[in-house]
């Protein structure tokens, strides 16, 4: 593979779950090994950006969706399910820990990393003989970000370059590529593993996604709705997996779940579409498992994602991990009801992307008996039963209510916060989010809110949201060529939010890909300025310096940039080609070698390497490394010519002939 993704990959810790995971089992439940037979296989389907509101068996009359639909009417249909958050690495995270974004660390799309030492669905299940595997479908799942842990495969292979953590969004695969890989491995291991060992599948469908651009005949028979049309394809996508299950008489034996990750506004509260605030138009998602033996049904309880993975392990007999904060809903799927005097089931949910990314505040809510309170610099409060909209805010008219779910909020908060993280003056946040916001200059105030350097309040989000569609309608422009487009949009925004780290950073993009190197060296260090640890400005400042022929400038940029971010393959492949034009071969050697040593499958690394021992007259230093730059990537025709090259000098005149009958002159 070529990407990324194996740099960060760790070997699957095979004895994690047994000794360190610290699994408690639940009275009157037999843990697995202790029962006779085969355990349930397990498969989970994600399907992301999906509101439930947008399945027919959620009520929606005008899609179809006959796959998903069937299954519901199979299993458990939860009618009142939720996110934590609506964003798609922190949602699929809680769903795989059974943990709130405080309780991981993971609260935004990029900048996180799952610490290997959690316990997660994958984990516990290959710690107990499961086979497991993931097939994902968006670079914003690669794993890198760590959820590839306890996977035996995980499937994400992402050809990507590093270009800005904005454009993960565009990287994605369609849902029938994803379903056809996880078909094949289906197949394969169908037809050749022990049949005794069950399986863990998860399947990440990424369709609904915006851009909406669904495949025929979708995209004509939704040509007035093509968020629908994605909905419908990956719904056929999601039957084509369960179809094949069917068929190898596997459904019975098989403990499926499908779940949204968050859904989508689609201009509800002016938000086009999710992450920027915590309205149940991007909370709600629908939420269906079937486990063998349990009557179907719908349940009405208020749930979480967060409830998935005790649910599997308890439908599995499997013991629940101390510490994870979600609960099992069995109960709930067999038609019981909690204890008297156990309280009502807490919703939390969160936002942190206008804090993290634009320096306004973040957002955090409770949820709980029809009613919703929003923290935020002017909160809001609804009643949920009377207004599912969200369109009365009731803040003003019932103030203690708001004070009394405000300290709710606050001590489900602290509670479910790792110790660590409370200070003397209780921040509510976790460490490794605490010391990122820390480094990105904001201060600490009372109930876990945050300030600017200067301690002055940060701005509602309700205040930035038509300055938040406007950048991204330039970030979409400018990740589709319309440089000048997005320019003008930046403008306008910058008019509004003026000092804004990223929009002074998108505008350095647009003006570098425009070759106006002058403006976007000027956008860089501004971006700098306002983050002088921003890694991704710091490296691209290094590029544009060199197109600008201020090399001694560019080589201080890059070697910063790789000191931020010492992952950066990139960067280090850069400094070694401006290291050889300032005629320092010997540094540039240990730039290129560094390249590999960081991205083992760097392919122009390696051949990099190779010329360099070409002109230092070192032809088997050169011939090995060029070896495994053809290895990596076979149609390297400039690796064969030098690999040619190499073997020439070494007198192997057949070999070289072969190289060079693959190769071409450069």
């Amino acid at each position: 593979m070529t990407t990324p993704t194996n740099i960060t990959r760790r070997l699957r810790r095979w004895t994690y779950c047994l000794a360190a995971v610290g699994v408690l089992v639940m009275p009157g439940v037999r843990a697995a090994g202790q029962s006779s037979g085969r355990q349930l296989d397990v498969v989970l389907i994600t399907i992301d950006t999906l509101r439930a509101d947008h399945l027919g068996c959620y009520g929606d009359r005008k899609i179809e969706t006959p796959n998903l639909d069937a299954l519901a009417a199979s299993g458990s249909r939860f009618s009142n399910a939720y996110t934590p958050v609506p964003i798609t690495l922190p949602a699929h995270t809680a769903i795989m820990t059974g943990r709130y974004p405080m309780g991981t660390g993971m609260h935004d799309f990029s900048g996180n990393k799952l610490p290997p030492e959690t316990a997660t669905l994958a984990t516990i299940l290959s710690g107990k003989g499961y086979e497991t595997a993931a097939f994902v479908s968006a670079a914003v799942l690669d794993s890198r970000f760590g959820l590839n842990e306890g996977f035996d495969e995980y499937y994400d292979h992402f050809d990507f370059s590093r270009l800005d953590e904005s454009s993960l969004d565009l990287i994605e695969r369609p849902g029938d590529q994803t379903v056809d890989r996880a078909l094949r491995w289906l197949s394969e291991r169908h037809q050749a593993a022990n049949p005794q060992r069950p399986f863990f599948l998860w399947v990440h469908l990424y369709d609904p996604h915006y851009p909406y651009n669904p495949p025929e005949p979708y995209a004509t028979r939704y040509r007035d709705r093509l968020y629908d049309g994605e909905i419908a394809f990956a719904d056929a996508q999601a039957g084509r997996l369960l179809a094949w299950m069917k068929d190898q008489k596997l459904s019975d034996s098989a403990l499926v779940v499908v779940a949204g990750d968050h859904g989508e506004g689609l201009g509800e509260h002016g938000e086009k579409n999710h992450g920027f605030f915590i309205y149940n138009s991007t909370l709600h998602v629908p939420l269906i498992v079937r486990i063998p033996g349990v009557t179907p049904g719908v349940v009405q309880s208020n749930v979480s994602l967060i409830d998935v993975m005790p649910t599997v392990l308890d439908g599995l007999k499997i013991g629940i991990p101390a510490g994870i904060q979600g609960r099992s809903l069995i109960v709930d799927m067999r038609g019981g009801h909690a204890s008297p005097s156990e309280p009502p089931p807490e919703l939390y949910a969160e936002t942190y992307l206008p804090l993290l990314h634009f320096r306004w505040s973040n957002l955090r809510a409770i949820q709980v008996q029809g009613l919703k309170y929003i923290d935020a610099p002017r909160p809001e409060l609804y009643d949920l039963r009377a207004d599912p909209g969200e369109i009365k805010d009731l803040i003003g008219q019932r103030p203690a209510v708001a004070r009394e779910l405000r300290a709710k909020l606050l001590s489900l908060i602290n509670r479910d916060t790792p110790a660590a993280g409370r200070g003397p003056e209780k921040v509510l946040t976790d460490p490794i989010l605490l010391a990122r916001l820390r480094s990105l200059g904001y201060l600490a105030t009372g109930g876990g809110a945050f300030a600017d350097p200067q301690g002055k309040a940060l701005p509602d989000p309700k205040d930035r949201v038509q300055v938040y569609e406007l950048f991204s309608e330039a970030m979409s422009d400018g990740q589709h060529g319309r440089y000048r487009e997005s320019l003008q949009k930046l403008a306008d925004a910058d008019n509004t939010d003026p000092h804004s780290l990223p929009i002074h950073y998108l505008m350095a993009l647009d003006y570098y890909r425009l070759k106006e190197f002058s403006n976007a060296e000027a956008q860089f260090k501004t971006a700098i300025e306002l983050d002088p640890n921003f890694a991704l400005a710091t490296y691209y400042l290094g590029l544009t310096q060199i197109q600008l022929g201020d090399r001694d400038a560019a080589a201080a940029a890059l070697q910063r940039a790789l000191l931020l971010d010492p992952t950066n393959f990139s960067a280090a492949f850069d400094m070694g080609a401006l290291l050889l034009k300032m005629n320092r071969v010997d540094e540039a050697v240990a730039a290129f070698r560094r390249a590999t040593e960081i991205n083992p499958d760097f392919a122009n690394a390696f051949e990099a390497l190779g010329e360099v021992y070409l002109y230092q007259k070192r032809p088997q230093d050169a011939a090995q490394v060029l070896e495994r730059a053809v290895q990596i990537q076979p149609d390297f025709t400039k690796a064969h010519y030098n690999l040619g090259r190499a073997y020439q000098a070494l007198g192997r005149s057949d070999d070289a002939q072969r190289q060079f009958d693959l190769g071409k002159t450069p």
